[in-house]
């Protein structure tokens, strides 16, 4: 019997193909995962509403970057020579762990990466910390560079890397993208796509692994006009929840208007992409009091960063990082101007500007989990635990379910034109074999928020049966109204 959530919504991930180990028959490498069906369709969803209300809502451009890259884009980035965790190994089992999260999970207290080898040594014999395998002894502590690298032409000669973030992709393309769509400063790009790192310890399911989906915006402003950024205004009264630096345990609702009197946030930019961030996981079914912006202090944060935040949501896990906010000024452009010997500035107002950055990164995967794990739900009916996804309906990957009573007597025939209706509106799937009942727990467990049932007063009535996920309440409704019923109850949501 499983008594960890977290354990309870791997194994329904697992068993109903939502997402699960990939090369599973060949016991493939650890942090690499596949979907299936209903995992890939949520995972879609959730990209969609991204586009939808984040990046369309605000006006950006999209790319699609290549995610392999040749080295001089990271030689630039810093990446081959900064990129890097730290690691230490058990001298008994040979047991490979990163130093610093094994740290944080003995201590409970977060441990800056920027720490030197030694320094992380000192807190491992501090704390008395051995193997969490066998409590072995562990070795000195080294750092490991996380880059993929990999090798083109016929000989293999050719050396290139996969890209460990998406967001090079847009620093390097950014002028030519800027120029061609005769674009005008502040503007977001943005982009969905594959990102690789190799992960000393991969772990955690969905939330720390070696091949990863970031949706990604990087916003390139005038420095010199970002206190006159216009779409500020529209968010000042928006409620966000702040963690701030020292006092993580206390954390405070507030309007980015008071946050910016208060000096928590460095510029309108970064209050407003915050608040748009805040509105964007509501928008996914996550509570407000399960969210909050955790500020980044200048131990942990980049040294490239003005500000950061890390936008954390509680999961089964504790608080777990879904989006890295950083005030990048103009550090990327700056470091591939040098790389490349080209001047990557733009004309803004007539006037030569080398644009900083605001970033929003967006981890695809950790989001998808926290959405499951945040919908995973266990309740008691009638003496039997039913378990229940529920889900924001706009993200669910199936909307409606159609099932025939039976399958007899030409309510089959009535249930499929009922089905071919629906599925022209809205995401539908037909299941016709096993008892009602089962069928209904089948929806559960995948999060359909609307079940219909074509019985025999529905060749005499015209009507079917609705039945609500989360109530379990039953409706009956005329079939030609179907749809207007189902809008109105989508609405509500």
């Amino acid at each position: 019997m499983l008594e960890n959530k977290y354990d309870k919504l791997m194994e329904l991930a697992t068993r109903k193909a939502i997402f699960f180990p990939a090369s599973e028959i060949y016991n493939g490498p650890a942090g690499f995962y596949d979907y299936g069906p209903i995992g890939a369709a949520l995972k879609r969803n959730v990209i969609e509403l991204w586009r939808k209300e984040f990046v369309e809502k605000d006006g950006m451009l999209e790319i699609d970057g290549s995610p392999i890259m040749p080295p001089a884009v990271f030689e630039a980035s810093g990446h081959l020579t900064s990129f890097q965790d730290p690691l230490t190994e058990c001298k008994k089992c040979k047991n490979i762990i990163r130093a610093d999260k094994l740290i944080q999970e003995v201590t409970g207290k977060i441990v800056p990466e920027a720490m030197k080898p030694e320094e992380f040594d000192k807190l491992i014999k501090a704390n008395n910390i051995h193997c969490p395998k066998c409590k072995g002894e562990l070795m000195s502590v080294k750092m490991f560079n996380l880059m993929v690298k990999t090798f083109f032409g016929p000989k293999d000669s050719e050396l290139m890397y996969f890209r460990p973030e998406t967001c090079q992709s847009i620093f390097v393309d950014f002028q030519k993208v800027f120029n061609s769509m005769r674009a005008r400063l502040p503007i977001g790009l943005a982009q969905v796509g594959l990102a690789s790192r190799n992960e000393i310890s991969p772990r955690q399911g969905l939330f720390r692994m070696r091949q990863f989906t970031q949706m990604e915006a990087e916003v390139f402003f005038n420095p010199k006009n970002e206190a006159e950024f216009g779409k500020y205004d529209k968010y000042k009264k928006f409620q966000v929840r702040l963690a701030l630096l020292g006092k993580e345990d206390k954390i405070i609702t507030i309007s980015i208007e008071e946050a910016m009197k208060k000096k928590y946030f460095k510029s309108k930019v970064e209050a407003y992409y915050l608040a748009l961030l805040m509105q964007l996981y509501e928008s996914f079914g996550i509570k407000k009091e399960n969210m909050r912006l955790r500020e980044i202090g200048p131990d942990e944060k980049p040294f490239y960063a003005k500000s950061a935040w890390d936008f954390e949501i509680l999961t089964s896990l504790g608080w777990t990082e879904v989006v890295a906010n950083h005030y990048r000024t103009d550090h990327d452009l700056m470091s591939h101007s040098k790389g490349s010997k080209q001047d990557l500035s733009v004309i803004d107002n007539n006037e030569k500007v080398l644009p900083w950055v605001w970033e929003d990164s967006f981890g695809v995967d950790r989001t998808v989990f926290a959405i499951l794990d945040s919908a995973y739900t266990e309740e008691t009916v009638e003496k039997e635990t039913r378990i229940v996804l529920k889900l924001d309906p706009k993200i669910a990957p199936i909307q409606v379910a159609v099932f025939p009573l039976v399958s007899k007597d030409k309510i089959p025939e009535l249930a499929q034109k009922v089905y071919a209706e629906l599925k022209c509106c809205y995401k539908c799937v037909y299941d016709e074999p096993g008892s009602i009942g089962k069928r209904y727990r089948r929806m559960d467990e995948i999060g359909t928020p609307f079940c219909i049932t074509v019985d025999y007063d529905s060749l005499k009535k015209k009507d079917v049966t609705v039945r609500v996920r989360d109530t379990m309440k039953q409706e009956r409704v005329k079939i030609d109204k179907l749809c207007d019923y189902l809008y109105e109850q989508f609405m509500k949501c």
